[in-house]
């Protein structure tokens, strides 16, 4: 009987012996070949920080097809993996149904699909988005990203590949004490901020946005230049009139010290509005005085405009039906679609970009890193100005031979230390904040001052991603958008996005061909199994003890 209570009471301490080793030794393995479920050091710091309860809403909640079932599983999963590095992290699936217009009213619009299940086509509406809630802010986070996809295979694969920076991103956000500075350049005749509305809004929602004027620079160089330092991101959206030599030098100064700009720069005079007005016009050069600026960073917008047959569509009138007028939506090869460069984070999984009037953009050797972001098609031509554009041309059918320059540079990045262009000339005016040059500095350098001008409808501006007449939709909007978040990003979170994973896809339609044959493999072969085995086993007993 000792002996008994002796083994007893040694299990029982071994017991809780491992019970206290694994709770303080939790563990969880991934053992996934791309490390699917490991998070980045980025996301590891971010999730740390939390110190307050943070709830996350799922609205993958429901019936909807068994694609999206998969990516209700690999988001649950993943955010397991969030709640077991922080126990403040609170996680819940809501079914949507019961609340769709209050999801609406704040901005998660309902995705419509298209579902192929058992050999036949059926629609369902998804809303596939996250809500994340912490102290008293809150933020959204979609869940199936906007790229042009082939299947909707693939469109999960990248919802997959997309879920870790959505989520630490709007982590981010809500943990950002104080939100970043950007100034909106004015006073050299940049567009007017109704053009420019679907794509501030935006950025408005994430940082502090101010109009900034480079007028006083001429009254008072010295305050104008210390105010403008003080914001994190310029951006520069087609200015038509000349820089004087001051507001160069101030915004010179601004990229020596720290600031980063986003330069969305038209150096011909073309405009579409012109072309629809009159049917025809003249495209010349427009003088910024900006090219040595540009050039003492590495980059020269040409004067020459690039025509591809890759082009967007715009609509054209093709004659009368009694006394309305008909119009088709034709391609105009002075539009360019521009395809992002897939292996970095601005432009991976963006859609095709629409330019208008274009030029392109040459890089010259210095010790400033150049990454190509956009590029037109191969099938190129160069169009000198000044030259006359008429829109009857888009009816000539293209000759192919003609369209053969290659691909052309139209968005460029520029990465490192930025040496000052007035670092051996005089100063325009004197400061004591010069510097020669800027440490571990960011610019990006678009030669299209259009490519976040959004259309205007009813008096009312439209959304930048697609156009009002033909219905296309465009990467614009996520193009600058992710730029912006690039230049103000110093802690890496932008290298998320170029996470890339293989996840395993049925075959639906070997599934379907299959199927009877994939069921008796499943259901019939096992009681087959269990059929043999009962046999053979009561022949053997009755062998044994007959």
């Amino acid at each position: 009987m000792n002996k008994k209570i002796k083994n007893t009471t040694i299990v029982f301490i071994i017991l809780v012996l491992l019970n206290i080793v694994n709770q303080s030794f939790y563990k969880r393995l991934d053992l996934t070949n791309e490390q699917r479920y490991t998070l980045s050091e980025t996301t590891e710091t971010i999730v740390q920080r939390i110190d307050q309860p943070l709830f996350i809403n799922v609205y993958l909640e429901g019936d909807f097809p068994s694609e999206f079932k998969r990516l209700q599983v690999e988001t649950l999963q993943y955010l397991e993996e969030l709640a077991a590095e922080n126990s403040d992290i609170i996680i819940q699936f809501v079914n949507p149904d019961l609340q769709r217009e209050s999801l609406i009213k704040k901005g998660m619009l309902p995705s419509q699909l298209t579902v192929e299940e058992d050999g036949k086509l059926s629609e369902a509406i998804i809303f596939p988005w996250a809500e994340i809630k912490y102290k008293n802010k809150s933020t959204i986070v979609s869940l199936l990203p906007t790229a042009i996809v082939s299947s909707q295979e693939e469109q999960l694969q990248k919802a997959v590949e997309n879920l870790e920076y959505g989520f630490t991103n709007a982590m981010h956000r809500l943990l950002l004490g104080t939100q970043q500075k950007i100034a909106l350049l004015s006073g050299n005749g940049e567009l007017e901020d109704i053009y420019l509305y679907s794509f501030l809004s935006e950025v408005a929602k994430k940082h502090k946005l101010a109009k900034f004027t480079l007028d006083s620079v001429a009254k008072n160089p010295k305050q104008t230049l210390k105010e403008l330092i003080d914001f994190d991101l310029a951006i520069i959206a087609k200015p038509t009139t000349e820089f004087s030599a001051a507001e160069k030098f101030t915004l010179d100064q601004f990229i020596t010290n720290g600031g980063k700009t986003l330069w969305m720069i038209d150096n011909v005079i073309a405009d579409q509005d012109s072309l629809f007005n009159g049917g025809k016009m003249l495209a010349y050069p427009r003088n910024l005085n900006l090219t040595d600026l540009l050039f003492s960073y590495g980059v020269r917008i040409n004067t020459t405009l690039i025509k591809d047959l890759y082009a967007a569509k715009i609509p054209v009138a093709t004659g009368m039906v009694g006394n309305q007028t008909q119009f088709k939506n034709l391609e105009w090869f002075f539009h360019p679609l521009a395809g992002g460069n897939p292996n970095h984070p601005i432009t991976k999984n963006v859609l095709p970009v629409r330019f208008q009037f274009t030029n392109q953009i040459d890089t010259l050797k210095n010790n400033i890193k150049k990454t190509p972001l956009l590029v037109s098609s191969v099938l190129t031509q160069k169009f000198g100005t000044p030259n006359f554009i008429a829109l009857q041309s888009i009816a000539d059918e293209p000759i192919e031979e003609d369209y053969r320059s290659g691909n052309k540079l139209l968005a460029v990045l520029l990465e490192g230390d930025f040496n000052s262009a007035y670092r051996n000339r005089v100063h325009p005016f004197k400061t004591p904040i010069y510097k020669a040059n800027a440490n571990g500095n960011k610019m990006i350098v678009i030669a299209d001052g259009d490519v976040g001008k959004n259309q205007i409808l009813k008096k009312e501006p439209y959304d930048l991603s697609r156009d009002k007449w033909t219905n296309e939709q465009f990467g614009n909007k996520d193009f600058l958008l992710n730029a912006v978040d690039y230049l103000l990003d110093d802690i890496g979170l932008m290298e998320l996005r170029n996470k890339s994973l293989q996840i395993p896809i049925l075959d639906k339609q070997r599934a379907f061909r299959e199927r009877t044959y994939w069921q008796f493999i499943n259901l019939g072969i096992p009681v087959l199994m269990l059929l043999v085995f009962g046999i053979g086993f009561q022949w053997l007993r009755k062998r044994k003890y007959q």
